[in-house]
């Protein structure tokens, strides 16, 4: 018959992958990436990994563990990123519940992307997240100390960045 498709030509229809989803989180008290870079290390020291307390369990674990990541706000702007590899829902000596996000301990630049203040933690769509920076913005000590925070931040805010 027309337009009927040969059974031979038939191929199973493969499951719907599950789309990334983000965490954002803001620095509370970070003042620049790099300061950002020694907190976490420290706390790598601290606690034998690296990994992000909060108190509420995302809800949509499968997608934030399907590539997520945690986007960093420093300063009023989307800086930073790293990678989440795990959840662990853990329960303190009260029995309150709390989880681990266990953060692959690389920071990955991005470029910049406003965002205001809020508390806790949010989900960030992909579409959303902003690009990782180009080149050698990613590579600690190089390109990016370079040039002073403030003008790039200048060069962002008059859109040349």
């Amino acid at each position: 018959m027309p337009g009927e498709i040969p059974a031979d030509d038939l191929s199973p229809i493969a499951p719907n992958p599950v789309e990334p989803l983000h965490l954002l989180k803001m620095a509370v008290g970070i003042a620049d990436i790099d300061e950002l870079r020694r907190v976490r290390a420290a706390r790598i020291k601290q606690h034998g990994g690296s990994w992000v307390y909060t108190r509420n369990q995302p809800r949509r674990a499968a997608a934030v563990l399907a590539g997520g990541s945690i986007y960093w706000v420093i300063r009023g702007q989307i800086r930073v990123r790293q990678r989440i590899t795990a959840l662990r829902g853990e329960r303190d000596e009260k029995g309150r519940g709390y989880c681990l996000i266990e953060v692959d301990p690389e920071l990955v630049m991005t470029l910049w992307r406003p965002w205001r203040p809020f508390q806790g933690w949010r989900y960030l769509t992909p579409a959303d997240a902003p690009p990782d920076a180009p080149g050698g913005w990613q590579i600690p000590g190089a390109a990016a100390s370079a040039m002073p925070e403030r003008l790039i931040a200048e060069l962002r805010s008059l859109g040349l960045w």
